[in-house]
């Protein structure tokens, strides 16, 4: 039994009552995934398994035997940054950085929920053929994500601006 973690195979562990987080954090080394309030409520520990957004404290890693799970690790590197990355950057998304990895995770998660038509609690037209993206329902996308330092207003800049072609009345919405 493994687990594909940023396209690396790793055997899930023995005892199936390990965390996914604990499980990544633990025995695969991978620590930019972080374990805030472990119990889902922060997102600090927010990955992607399968391309969904997940809370990795409240998965046991055995459940996700057989899946692909990307971590912030996966999703860029020093010399190669994903453009996420790189708005968090310029904005000033962050201050502490404790949260960053998992803001940026929910909002990669995110934007591909978008482009499924996946509603959101404020979405108006739940029928709708094009999804609207608009601050409110931005903001309320990200809400599970906490950032205890105050740099809410750059991270949603950073998220507006990277996202932003999603569709086109994005750039509208976000100004």
């Amino acid at each position: 039994m493994s687990i594909v973690v940023n396209g690396m195979p790793a055997e899930v562990p023995g005892d199936p009552r390990v965390s996914l987080l604990d499980f990544l954090r633990e025995q695969l080394h991978l620590h930019g995934t972080k374990k805030g309030c472990d119990q889902g409520a922060c997102g600090a520990c927010t990955v992607l398994a399968d391309g969904e957004r997940i809370l990795s404290c409240l998965a046991l890693a055995v459940q996700y035997d057989g899946r692909s799970i990307t971590t912030i690790e996966g999703v860029g590197s020093a010399t190669d940054l994903h453009p996420l990355q790189q708005a968090f950057i310029d904005h000033d998304g962050f201050q502490c950085g404790y949260c960053t990895p998992g803001q940026i995770c929910s909002a990669i998660g995110m934007a591909d929920e978008i482009r499924r038509g996946v509603p959101s609690h404020v979405t108006d037209d739940l029928d709708a053929a094009d999804m609207p993206f608009s601050h409110e329902e931005l903001r309320e996308r990200m809400s599970g994500n906490l950032c205890r330092c105050g740099a809410h207003n750059g991270i949603i800049d950073a998220i507006a601006t990277t996202l932003a072609p999603l569709p086109e009345r994005a750039t509208e919405a976000a100004e």
